[in-house]
């Protein structure tokens, strides 16, 4: 039987008025769910502004706080927004994060969302070349005892960068992003990808295939992950009935940065300048405007019973086959017994579905 690596995915979507540590200990709750059941990596992102979006400013302290209370979780960040930091610093936080969690840290990379930069007083422009010098300095400060660095953004002088951490030559990374030439320079670097989004799955066939051919083209071995939000029940009717309120809110929290953004044409002409086109275009936030019933067709949401969902996800491994799935259960402000409810029935029911289908297609290949 095929063996598909597992991981939980949560944004901290706070709905206005919740308590911010309320909805905080409830993702911990499902942390140590998933924990118990079987889940390998707990994943979620580093989002500083926007409460509707996510209220998770700081993920290194709550991995070293969830290692403390499982036993088999490792954690990635999706994604460390590498334009908003120092990286001489960022380098031994994470090393840190990773000799407190015993080696269990991974690291995704990315610029993180186009309406994080301003409100951090990173240029647009300057995105882009801020994120290629942070990647050079954190490599260099987790492998090298001592490295100088002559860049646009970022110098040193011969810096010892410390602690380093406990993972040889460095915790594993992985690349999300939006553009082609995200993923052609994860698979040239032998990195892992991360794919998934609010959105129909067609739209990530042509950045899989890019990334493959990526990793053919320099001899290295791809590994993707998927990531989709489910709602499962074992009654259809209940499922399509309980989730609307969830799957709707969102749709409306991922999109509510941009609508709170003062989007002029100066703005989206400097955003396009700094490769932002996805945030300068209005597809996305035309994504608000879905019906439930949109969410349910296009399958922006699987919901329904674990035979109907695994079935989708058959589907979707035929168009981006994936060696790791990644589960988003806590979303839109469900209580987490719902999420819980979610873990449970995708381990003991949908898993099984999934797997022996793999295995199938495998077989026939």
């Amino acid at each position: 039987m095929t063996k598909l690596r597992l991981g939980t995915y949560v944004e901290f979507q706070c709905p206005p008025g919740r308590d911010h540590a309320e909805l905080i200990n409830d993702v911990i709750r499902c942390a140590e769910h998933s924990d118990q059941r079987g889940f390998g990596v707990f994943t979620t992102l580093e989002h500083p502004f926007f409460e509707k979006f996510a209220i998770n400013c700081a993920p290194l302290p709550l991995y070293t706080k969830l290692a403390e209370r499982t036993r088999n979780l490792r954690f990635r960040t999706l994604c460390h927004t590498l334009p908003l930091h120092n990286p001489m610093v960022l380098c031994g936080q994470i090393a840190e994060a990773d000799i407190l969690t015993g080696g269990r840290i991974e690291v995704g990379i990315g610029r993180g969302h186009g309406w994080l930069q301003e409100p951090a007083n990173v240029a647009y422009e300057e995105s882009l070349g801020r994120f290629h010098e942070c990647i050079d300095i954190l490599i260099k400060g987790w492998t090298e005892e001592r490295f100088s660095y002559d860049g646009k953004y970022y110098t040193c002088d011969n810096l010892s960068i410390v602690p380093k951490p406990i993972q040889k030559p460095h915790p594993p990374i992985y690349q999300v992003g939006t553009s082609s030439k995200t993923f052609t320079q994860a698979g040239e670097r032998g990195w892992n990808v991360v794919l998934g989004a609010p959105t129909p799955d067609d739209i990530f066939i042509e950045p899989h295939r890019i990334y493959l051919e990526a990793c053919a083209g320099a001899g290295n071995t791809p590994h993707v992950s998927f990531l989709k939000a489910l709602y499962l029940d074992e009654d259809q009717q209940r499922a399509e009935r309980d989730a609307e309120e969830y799957a709707m809110k969102f749709i409306e929290y991922n999109v509510s940065p941009l609508k709170e953004m003062n989007r002029t044409e100066e703005v989206k002409a400097r955003m396009r300048a700094g490769g932002f086109d996805f945030y300068a275009g209005d597809d996305f936030l035309r994504l608000g405007d879905v019906s439930y019933q949109d969410i349910v067709d296009l399958g922006i949401v699987y919901i329904g019973t674990p035979e109907k969902v695994a079935n989708q996800l058959l589907t979707l491994y035929d168009k981006v086959p994936f060696e790791e799935f990644i589960l988003v259960a806590h979303y839109g402000g469900i209580p987490a017994h719902k999420a819980i409810q979610t873990q449970e029935l995708f381990v003991k029911q949908v898993l099984p579905i999934v797997e022996a289908g793999i295995a199938a297609r495998q077989k026939a290949a």
